[in-house]
């Protein structure tokens, strides 16, 4: 399966925004809290399905957790 690049900045920036701690954005995205860490810490290569989970807990569009030229 295809991997896609996640801006990290926007997602740690966006999960603040709402206040939302990693064990709170796992919970409400099926995400596990390590994995988020990680894709915040940098981590290359999100599955598409766990960009769709995040994006939809954080109110907003796929496209916007997506890094730049994805």
């Amino acid at each position: 399966m295809r991997t896609m690049r996640i801006d990290v900045e926007n997602l740690k920036k966006l999960r603040e925004d709402r206040a939302l701690s990693l064990r709170e954005l796992a919970q409400a995205s099926g995400v596990s809290h390590t994995t988020i860490w990680d894709h915040e810490r940098g981590k290359e290569g999100a599955h598409p399905r766990t960009i769709r989970l995040l994006a939809r807990a954080l109110g907003v569009t796929p496209r916007e957790l997506m890094a730049k030229g994805e």
